[in-house]
């Protein structure tokens, strides 16, 4: 087994994994905590538009997919502040377009897209060393503006009227971070794929609020448990040899499953 990591593909796979795992776990904890699991979803749905269109004119599609995801979710937070629209209903209608431009501009495409299936269903082991010094740059810059921004971005996260009545730069923070969660899918896309991204962004934070209920340490056991199961996920793909984006899916809810079973097990018995 350790023979594999000598080829360099499966190891830019591993280092991926890391990075990726360490800011699905921070981006996942605040949307949970926001109870916007939904947007992960509608972003990464709209991010289909811009791989469609990519393809299209003939342009990078994690580029175009990159510019529609952000453009996705600030219109989302946009039209919720701007128009009291509901963001779950600003998220449906981002949802459904992105899916509808991406189609139309796919179908249009001459020739077969082969490179589809990869994104659709991840493929990680095509991770590349620029791939990686996205995937480290991006990691340093949500570490930082965590570090900068913490109390605020918990307040907001919790309880976002309380915020504004207190002062805070609300619009600022809330604008900044659905940057960072688009970039943030975007990039995790060449991970799991569009289809099973919002598993990656919200099973280790779910199995991590079983324990904990405050922002700080249910972000930290959700880094630790997105890191093993993505590791974990990895190495047993390469021995059965199987889509790692789905092994790694259900390792996550085999954790989350037999974590929830526990603690009502522990709590039945201590009653």
């Amino acid at each position: 087994m350790l023979d594999i990591l000598q080829y360099s593909f499966f190891s830019n796979a591993l280092v991926s994994v890391v990075l990726i795992s360490i800011c699905a776990a921070i981006i996942g904890t605040y949307i949970i905590t926001r109870r916007l699991v939904a947007i992960s979803g509608g972003i990464t749905h709209a991010c289909f538009g811009g791989l469609g269109m990519g393809y299209f004119f003939g342009i990078n599609p994690i580029a175009a997919a990159a510019v529609v995801a952000v453009l996705s979710s600030v219109g989302v937070e946009w039209m919720s502040s701007r128009f009291r629209l509901r963001e779950d209903s600003a998220i449906a209608v981002i949802w459904s377009l992105g899916m509808a431009v991406g189609v139309l501009f796919v179908f249009m495409t001459p020739g077969y897209v082969p490179e589809l299936n990869a994104f659709l269903f991840g493929n990680i082991l095509t991770v590349s060393v620029a791939d990686l010094v996205t995937f480290g740059i991006y990691t340093a810059i949500l570490i930082a503006f965590f570090a900068l921004y913490f109390r605020q971005i918990v307040v907001c996260a919790f309880d976002r009227d309380f915020a504004t009545v207190i002062g805070m730069h609300t619009r600022f923070i809330s604008y900044a971070m659905t940057v960072l969660v688009a970039v943030c899918i975007v990039l995790t896309i060449r991970l799991v794929g569009i289809m099973l991204l919002m598993s990656m962004l919200s099973l280790p934070m779910m199995t991590a609020e079983i324990f904990y209920h405050r922002f700080r340490p249910i972000m930290i056991l959700s880094a630790v448990i997105s890191l093993l199961t993505s590791v974990a996920g990895l190495m047993m793909s390469a021995i059965v040899d199987v889509p790692c984006s789905a092994m790694i899916v259900l390792i996550m809810a085999g954790v989350f499953i037999i974590a929830r079973a526990g603690r009502e097990i522990w709590l039945r018995t201590t009653t």
